[in-house]
């Protein structure tokens, strides 16, 4: 008699949802160490010992697996980058925190030669940092448009991923000094949002 395997849906779901995340970490892990151009489908696949077809299945391209790289990435902000509305010091914290481990990847893309490629994914997670700086700062934020808006620009630029590489890269200052420089600079923005 002859053994018959059973699948339900829900497991088959399951491993697919599973296979489609092991897929975009070993490629997050990938982009973090390497230009964007330099991986290539092959690369991804075999770092998270699928075939190349199974990469292809569940993103189509490899436009399609950094959709899936991004969309990792957001849902892991939403955890990493937790503190108190108001917090500069513990929201700093988070975010350096986060670009420690994704921040080498988000330059690199931002710097890619095939930016128009990334382009949407760039504009899609800036509007997400806008929205978490009004998230953990809109008490301290002007009431006018346009002084909100311009004060929201300023937070920006104060704790963009270039001011941490510059910070913690280029200019080689440790993670608590960059912590540091960066809620200086957020507390300079909001003081001088208040004048």
């Amino acid at each position: 008699m002859k053994a018959t395997r059973t699948y339900t849906m829900g497991s088959r779901a399951e491993a697919a949802a599973a296979t489609r995340e092991r897929i975009a970490r070993e490629a997050s892990d990938l982009f973090i160490e390497h230009p964007y151009e330099d991986v290539t489908l092959v690369d991804i696949a075999k770092a998270a010992g699928v075939s190349h077809q199974t990469v292809l299945n569940h993103f189509e391209s490899k436009e399609g697996v950094v959709a899936g790289v991004a969309e990792l990435m957001q849902t892991e902000r939403a955890s990493v980058r937790r503190a108190e509305p108001g917090d500069v010091v513990r929201a700093v914290r988070a975010l350096v925190g986060d670009y420690e481990h994704m921040g080498v990847a988000n330059f690199r893309w931002a710097a890619s030669e095939r930016l128009e490629v990334l382009a949407g994914f760039l504009d899609q997670a800036r509007a997400e940092h806008q929205r978490w700086l009004v998230e953990m700062f809109g008490d301290q934020l002007p009431s006018t448009p346009a002084a909100r808006k311009r004060a929201v620009h300023a937070l920006h630029a104060a704790t963009d991923v270039y001011t941490w590489k510059l910070l913690r890269r280029d200019l080689g200052l440790s993670r608590s000094e960059t912590e540091k420089t960066m809620a200086d600079l957020v507390v300079g923005v909001l003081e001088g949002t208040t004048r």
